[in-house]
């Protein structure tokens, strides 16, 4: 006999598919529209609902869940339908265009027309700093002027911050004084690449970097909403990689790293 529900759903863009475990150890399945306005907010959250026997006034019973474990397409989604936060690409001097450019790829040679995928950031603030290969600063950190320019992305209403500059893998200070710098300015998503994707070449930690300040507001909103229905429950989220991560650890990164929209992201 197991001692509570067990839940494991694939939250998609049209269906959402639900199998439990019952108590008793029976399995049962439900199937709901991922979308359906008016009837209810969150398929998952109404599918377990129904499982439950609950209705939608009914809190669901402290205790009666051990675990859901969920597998969702929100951020890919947002990714492919460019419905993410408003983001700022913060890099070295130099380098505003290092993200565009990519590593040159040319999957079709001969194309005359070459269309490039928007950009997922808004705007590229170039902060006066360098740090070479082997650690030693050959610029220093201007951050008066990161300030400035921060502000003033700030006030026109971006409010997540990409971070990403050169050997900061390695080399991280003047990621982590940008960093702070954000929190302070009141950024809601502050993603530096030493810690997001602490890789040594620039265009793959970038691409990450600015997907995930570009994804993790949209991914938490959706996770707050689950778990704030949920209460105490274990709430665990499928990555991109295949693994399980808690709720309060799971980040836009963890759901495009290797997921099928990598592409869109840029040449990584």
């Amino acid at each position: 006999m197991h001692e509570g529900w067990q839940f494991w759903i694939d939250r998609g863009g049209t269906f959402t598919d639900i199998v439990a475990r019952r108590p008793d150890g029976v399995l049962v399945t439900h199937k709901l529209l991922s979308e359906a306005p008016g009837q209810y907010d969150d398929a998952a959250v109404h599918g377990i609902r129904h499982l439950l026997g609950l209705t939608a006034e009914e809190s669901i019973p402290a205790g009666a869940i051990d675990a859901v474990k969920m597998g969702t397409t929100v951020a890919t989604n947002a990714l492919l339908e460019r419905r993410g936060a408003r983001t700022v690409f913060v890099t070295t001097r130099g380098f505003r265009d290092v993200l565009r450019i990519g590593y040159q790829n040319r999957p079709r040679l001969f194309d005359l027309d070459v269309r490039l995928p928007e950009p997922l950031y808004d705007r590229v603030i170039e902060i006066d700093e360098r740090v070479g290969a082997d650690g030693a600063v050959t610029a220093p950190l201007d951050l008066d002027g990161a300030r400035a320019a921060l502000l003033s992305a700030r006030a026109d209403g971006i409010a997540s911050a990409a971070i990403c500059l050169m050997h900061a893998w390695r080399f991280p200070a003047h990621e982590q004084a940008l960093a702070s710098l954000c929190h302070e300015l009141g950024f809601t998503q502050v993603s530096p690449s030493h810690q997001t994707s602490p890789l040594m070449k620039i265009v793959g930690r970038g691409d990450t970097t600015v997907a995930d300040a570009y994804l993790s507001p949209v991914l938490r909103r959706y996770v707050n909403r689950v778990a704030g229905e949920l209460g105490e429950t274990n709430l665990l989220f499928m990555q991109s990689s295949g693994g399980l991560t808690e709720a309060g650890r799971f980040q836009g990164k963890d759901a495009i790293l290797s997921g099928p929209a990598g592409g869109v992201v840029g040449a990584a």
